[in-house]
Parts: C-alpha cells; structure tokens; sequence
C-alpha cells in the first residue's frame, strides 16, 4: 500500500486515483475531528472539503508533501478556528442557535465511548481541562497521531505535548474515578495510560 507521502507526490503529478484514495483514507477521520470541533457536522463537510482543496492548490504548486496526516489536520484546525472568528460564527452564536453534534457514520473504535448515556458527561469532564490538554488529548487518542506530530500540528515544544498529555489524563482521571459508571465506560487505553511512564511507553510502540 502506498504511503501518504507517495499518493502526494503523485497527486503532483497529476494522478487522479491518488486524490481519491487520500480523500477515501482521510475524509472520515478528518470530518469527525471538525464536527467534535465545531459541533456542527455539516459546516464541518464544508471545512474538510476546503481543506482539500487547499490541498490540491498546495500540490499544484509544489512537488509532494511531506507529513501529510499533520498537514492536513492542521489546516483543517485553522480553518476551524477561523470559522468561529468569523461575522456569521458570531451573530450565530448571539442569536442562540444551537450547533447539533450529528452522528456520523464513519465512527471508528475511540469514538465509540462518546455514543451512549455517559457521552454528555465524559465531554463535560474534557471540556474542564485545559485548551491545550483537550487539543493533545484529541488528536493522540481519538486521531491517533503520534506525540511527534501533535507538537507540530500545534506548533509546540516535543516536551508540552507530553506534559499536557500526562497533566491531562491524570486530571480527567481523578475526575472519573468520582464516577464510577463513567470509569467502567471508558476505553482501557484511556484509563490505563495515566502514569508519565505509562504515557511514554504507549508513545514508544505506535
């Protein structure tokens, strides 16, 4: 199977089966990421289709791409984030209109725990730590991206990625464990991992 890398430069090239098997490779995992983000899974549609455009343009003038898992999410997070510093996000906002967060078909097995009744809790319990923590957390657990990757995607030290990573599953996991029905809901890879050893090791064998 080709790499990411490999269907870029092809894509550079001008093949079109190259597109369509990164689209068919990353479309799900990058929607999924955009309507957690925006609450919003048909504005996230739109973001992730102008990211690939832009990923297009970007080929069109460039030969290949490197990292292109950590391109891709990162101009899907700047897009994200300026949609919410636009006019229309604002008066949205002011008007009270509420963003559903719509189901997608495309779950895989990290997004699992966020369907049943624990869902609304467990996201309150994240949405209590820090931006940054959410973000690292996000992106290792439920993208699987490697530590190496996020502090890049967030223009960060290697060092705070960890260390938001560890500081945050430690946090969210005394916030569990006040909660017994949530602990027992929670995947193993979530609630095992919560020692800084614990966190390096699992970042060592992906």
């Amino acid at each position: 199977m080709l790499t990411d890398e490999q269907l870029a430069q092809k894509m550079s090239e001008g093949d079109q089966e190259a597109f369509e098997l990164l689209v068919g490779r990353f479309h799900g995992p990058l929607l999924l990421y955009a309507a957690r983000l925006l609450g919003d899974r048909e504005k996230a549609k739109d973001l992730v289709q102008e990211t690939f455009i832009k990923l297009i343009r970007h080929l069109r003038e460039q030969d290949g791409l490197d990292h292109v898992k950590t391109w891709l999410y990162r101009v899907l997070m700047n897009l994200c984030r300026d949609y919410w510093k636009s006019a229309a996000a604002v008066r949205e906002r002011a008007a009270g209109e509420q963003m559903p967060d719509k189901e997608d078909p495309h779950i895989n097995a990290e997004e699992q725990y966020l369907k049943g009744e624990t869902a609304d809790e467990i996201r309150m319990l994240l949405g209590e730590l820090t931006t940054l923590q959410q973000q690292v957390i996000t992106l290792r657990f439920y993208e699987d991206m490697k530590l190496q990757d996020i502090a890049e995607l967030l223009n960060i030290p290697l060092s705070t990625a960890k260390s938001s990573l560890y500081a945050g599953l430690r946090r969210l996991k005394v916030k569990i464990l006040e909660k017994p029905e949530l602990y027992a809901s929670m995947p193993n890879l979530m609630t095992d991992t919560f020692t800084e050893n614990e966190v390096y090791a699992h970042e060592s064998k992906s």
